[in-house]
């Protein structure tokens, strides 16, 4: 039987940091979305760390999921559901509830409908005051926050015209629009922000 694992020099590098700013975030226990989960990785490694927790990943990608289950086992974790195909732009999700939802460079390399649809039916499954944490590059005040962002960007839409680094102005008046409120705005490693929402008493 084949290794169905992928690897992510990308998650290697910013799962750490992510972790310790989700430590804060995410409730003591409970139950986490992670959208856009990609290769499996990063949840694997937050449940290994934050075992009173139970992680449900997804991913619109079979093979990604398929990835991701082959990370659950090879992890050995206990507190990680089966991947859900999940595409956040299409309503109504395939759960009902959560206690926090993850969002992990997504937004940058998706269509801006699924950021409508990430807040939208995140606001619809989650309680009054839980988190929604985003993670990934973002303009400020309509500009690049580094050249290398600028690139990063311009190599995103050669892609892919509908991807590309969004303006954080306008993710969170979006989020306002949802019923959140923040974003409370943390600087990460190599250009990155963390974003933390959280739903509307």
């Amino acid at each position: 039987m084949g290794d169905n694992r992928l690897f992510s020099a990308a998650a290697a590098r910013n799962r750490g940091p992510i972790l310790d700013v989700l430590r804060a975030v995410l409730p003591e226990r409970g139950l986490v979305l992670e959208m856009a989960s990609g290769s499996g990785e990063h949840v694997v490694h937050f449940a290994a760390e934050l075992t009173k927790l139970t992680f449900a990943p997804s991913d619109p990608s079979s093979k990604a999921r398929e990835s991701v289950v082959a990370w659950i086992a090879s992890a050995g974790v206990g507190n990680v559901r089966a991947p859900l195909a999940l595409d956040a732009a299409r309503a109504p999700w395939p759960i009902e509830r959560a206690d926090a939802v993850i969002c992990i460079n997504m937004v940058h390399i998706s269509p801006w409908a699924a950021t409508v649809g990430l807040f939208d039916n995140a606001g619809a499954i989650l309680p009054a005051g839980a988190p929604l944490y985003l993670y990934g590059p973002y303009k400020r005040d309509g500009a690049h926050t580094a050249q290398s962002n600028a690139e990063f960007d311009a190599g995103l839409r050669a892609q892919d015209p509908s991807w590309g680094v969004r303006d954080l102005e306008t993710v969170a008046d979006l989020g306002r629009q949802a019923g959140f409120e923040g974003p409370e705005i943390i600087e990460m490693p190599a250009n990155n922000l963390s974003l933390i929402f959280r739903r509307a008493l």
